[in-house]
């Protein structure tokens, strides 16, 4: 351990697969790819839903603060990831690590909520069609919104505040690609039970709760889907559903593995495997997902694509 006279180091050691080191040029090769991929989607679909006249509803508008919170959690790891592998100097400031754990707090802790937002809207549309329109309106969908973010953002400063205040006893090493509540309070020393049981009980409000609401969500949807005779109608209610549950799938999974369990508990080459995954692989197929699956997303990026020519 290399030991320090402050209280907290001026920089982090960020060790990654320093055990294996033959998985960085291929972890490099495949960030280098799929990060400009990720951006590329996800830009993509915010200014589909901008230009296109047909988007402008709930739906999009919801997907687009998806897309743009899959940019913000993305790059503020990968691009960290990135520019580590490359370089023989593994680390990062103390600064830049609290920066970088408030960013992603934030972020996943919005996204959480607006999965559980983007499920009542789909449960609006589907069990209550005639008055969508008037639940659903502009500033139900703005409150709504901004519910998230200042959710988001509370979270955030209180567990990442909470967490900066643990003594590290010198140590300013992390086993990790960047920096994780998870994994800062499993490094740190001294008394951290209350630290374990603080971030479980928040969690449980952030990831927990939202988790229920969406599977309440759908088991009214698939009861509503049912009651559908036409077997055309209950395939396009489900087409509706379909890419916003697998996202729900792909995204809780890791986040339940990681934040609902203490941190002493975590096995060590879990967190890099679960960020790798909910950092790189989702928010690259989310874009994915909506567009392959959604005729109005594949329609407005057509006429884009013929505007753009044509214009040429």
């Amino acid at each position: 351990m290399t030991l320090i006279n402050e209280s907290h180091p001026e920089e982090f050691i960020l060790l990654g697969f320093a055990d294996h080191p033959w998985l960085e040029l291929p972890l490099f090769i495949i960030l280098l790819i799929t990060y400009p991929m990720a951006m590329m989607g996800n830009i993509t679909i915010i200014l589909l839903s901008l230009l296109d006249p047909s988007l402008h509803s709930p739906m999009y508008f919801f997907l687009t603060n998806l897309s743009f919170l899959d940019i913000c959690l993305t790059t503020s790891i990968v691009a960290q990831m990135l520019f580590n592998l490359g370089s023989s100097k593994k680390t990062i400031s103390y600064v830049g690590c609290a920066v970088q754990d408030y960013l992603l707090s934030t972020v996943g802790g919005a996204e959480c909520l607006l999965l559980a937002i983007m499920s009542f809207d789909r449960y609006v549309a589907i069990c209550r069609p005639l008055h969508y329109n008037l639940i659903m309106n502009q500033r139900v969908c703005i409150l709504l919104v901004s519910f998230m973010w200042i959710s988001g953002i509370t979270y955030g400063v209180f567990e990442v505040t909470l967490t900066l205040q643990l003594p590290l006893c010198g140590n300013n090493k992390l086993d990790h690609f960047f920096c994780e509540i998870p994994v800062l309070i499993k490094t740190a020393c001294g008394e951290k039970e209350a630290n374990e049981l603080t971030l479980s009980v928040v969690c449980i409000f952030i990831v927990a709760v939202p988790l229920c609401l969406i599977l309440a969500s759908y088991a009214s949807i698939g009861h509503a889907i049912l009651k559908i005779k036409s077997s055309e109608g209950r395939k396009k209610a489900f087409g509706t559903c379909s890419s916003h549950l697998i996202v729900v799938f792909l995204f809780y999974g890791p986040i339940i593995s990681m934040y609902l369990q203490l941190p002493s508990s975590i096995s060590r080459d879990q967190p890099k495997f679960m960020a790798l995954f909910y950092a790189v692989v989702i928010p690259t197929l989310n874009p994915f997902i909506y567009t392959l699956r959604n005729k109005d997303v594949k329609g407005a990026f057509g006429k884009l694509m013929r505007s753009i020519f044509s214009s040429k």
